[in-house]
């Protein structure tokens, strides 16, 4: 199995775990409280995070593989998760799990299409730093992975 399609059907795999354990949750779990440091973050903004994060991840990778530099040097993650989840306010849950279902669909169509030789191309991660297209697509599911670590300790 080459390794495109090592990245892609991991990804693939990853999100279908995702949707299984969003799907599974009730009304008042989705507010359960996950993360209160700064501004309080509650299972739907993680999955909000989910779907905003990776739609702009991955167009960012796609400006990196066509040659641009990545992401900003004053790039600032705090600022950009806190203006995605005020655009994201008013989606229920359900659309928001819609959303992520086609984000991370996306994603490994876009994964799916790299050439090997593309997972070499550097650019800059807005979290990593100067790195190549290859990490940064792994990262899109370690990001998620330590999230979900998270949202399993807030549900005890």
């Amino acid at each position: 199995m080459s390794e495109i399609t090592e990245l892609a059907e991991k990804l693939k795999t990853e999100g279908e775990k995702f949707i299984e354990f969003f799907s599974g949750l009730n009304e008042s779990q989705w507010q359960q409280e996950v993360y209160t440091e700064g501004e309080m973050w509650t299972i739907r903004n993680v999955l909000s995070h989910f779907v905003t994060s990776e739609r702009g991840l991955v167009k960012l990778f796609e400006q990196i593989r066509q040659g641009g530099a990545g992401a900003a040097d004053d790039f600032s993650i705090d600022r950009y998760n806190a203006s995605q989840q005020a655009k994201t306010k008013d989606l229920s849950p359900v659309e928001l799990l819609e959303q992520y279902k086609e984000v991370r669909a996306n994603s490994v169509t876009w994964v799916s299409g790299l050439k090997d030789e593309e997972l070499e191309i550097k650019g800059r991660h807005p979290f990593l730093g100067e790195t190549v297209l290859r990490e940064m697509v792994k990262m899109l599911y370690i990001h998620n992975q330590l999230h979900y670590r998270d949202l399993k300790k807030s549900l005890k």
